[in-house]
């Protein structure tokens, strides 16, 4: 009898062990700030239900795509898996069905894209940032006021040098169908107004975990602080840190016009999507299918952008109505804070492709 309680005990031991590891950090890399979106729903680990009732339609389906994102399901990212989903079905007759996961609920950006390799999981639309962990010239779309606007952005990506980073991910059983848009990064702070580049002297800025967005705002003056997007909303209404970066509709969905004082447009970084597919199920597609997951790809696409661009633009109004002090900045002040971190440019660029780097640069030039 002892024996038998013994075993009984190991073998339920295990199987905690087992559910424990299973369960996995389910946090948003930064790349998609994606607790960002949770708007008090960050973190949310539990199925999405919306994406489980209809066992009928998945069991009459031949293929089935799970497409996670770190956002929330108000933000205009799962909106345009919402619109992918609709395309796909409708025009698979059902044959593929796909269902939405929000708010980091199948894991962070990265553990994601390692689902994608593994086959695990089908679809995730990561920031470019993340994607720079596996292919290193995904970097160059981090530096400081590459793209001036984001038509430019869209012409570049959209062009052949967007798709000569697209065709890289096939080497890591990754597909890349689109570009979708994270947007432009800008910065809000309980300290004073930013208008130019002395203004960021002193101020304790929260950043991502990314060795060129540091040595950048260093450059300016600031003090950046990585921390864990978790953990930013304490971090400013304790004032541990005075401000953070990131697209107007993450600073309005987080809650952060309730800690801070000041916003400022500074938009010193462009962010893109990129819309990724894992390979080994793309190959598995018959050819008619993959020619509708591509445009289903490229038309959620646009939509997602263009509900993006409305988005950010409403909930800045938002966050004006919400109080805070909003500071214009000008393209004179934008190119001299480019000017002061030009250096810091230089030093990423010689560690990549130069020809690559030049190619980018000549892109965006010929775009203006």
């Amino acid at each position: 009898m002892n024996k038998k309680l013994s075993l009984l005990f190991v073998g339920l031991l295990m199987s905690s062990m087992l559910l424990i590891a299973c369960g996995g950090n389910n946090n948003a890399e930064e790349g998609s700030e994606s607790n960002s979106n949770d708007n008090n729903t960050g973190n949310n680990t539990e199925v999405n239900e919306d994406n489980m009732n209809d066992p009928e339609a998945a069991a009459d389906a031949e293929f089935t795509i799970r497409a996670g994102i770190g956002l929330n399901n108000e933000h205009p990212q799962y909106k345009g898996l919402e619109k992918f989903k609709e395309i796909v079905e409708e025009q698979t007759d059902g044959a593929i069905h796909v269902e939405t996961y929000h708010s980091g609920q199948l894991g962070d950006d990265r553990s994601m894209m390692e689902a994608l390799q593994l086959g695990s999981q089908e679809v995730t639309v990561p920031s470019t940032a993340p994607i720079a962990n596996f292919i290193s010239e995904f970097s160059i779309f981090d530096f400081p006021f590459l793209f001036p606007n984001s038509d430019v952005a869209d012409e570049v990506l959209d062009g052949e040098v967007g798709q000569k980073f697209l065709d890289m991910l096939d080497d890591q059983n990754l597909k890349g169908l689109a570009y979708w848009e994270n947007g432009f990064r800008d910065l809000t702070n309980s300290d004073r107004e930013v208008a130019t580049v002395e203004d960021f002297e002193g101020l304790t800025i929260r950043t991502m975990e990314n060795d060129l967005h540091l040595d950048a705002f260093r450059a300016m003056g600031a003090n950046p602080t990585p921390m864990a997007f978790t953990e930013l909303f304490t971090a400013l209404q304790q004032g541990t840190v005075d401000g953070q970066e990131n697209p107007f509709a993450t600073i309005y969905l987080e809650g952060f016009y309730e800690v801070q004082d000041y916003v400022s447009d500074t938009h010193h970084i462009y962010s893109p999507f990129v819309f990724m597919m894992s390979k080994s199920f793309y190959d598995s597609l018959p050819d008619d299918y993959q020619e509708i997951v591509d445009s289903a790809a490229l038309e959620a696409g646009e939509y997602q952008r263009e509900l993006n661009r409305e988005a950010n633009d409403q909930y800045l109004e938002e966050l004006i109505e919400e109080g805070m002090t909003f500071t214009e900045v000008t393209d004179e002040a934008r190119e001299e804070m480019r000017e002061v971190i030009e250096p810091v440019i230089e030093e990423y660029a010689a560690q990549l492709d130069q020809s690559l780097v030049d190619e980018v640069f000549q892109a965006i030039e010929d775009a203006e």
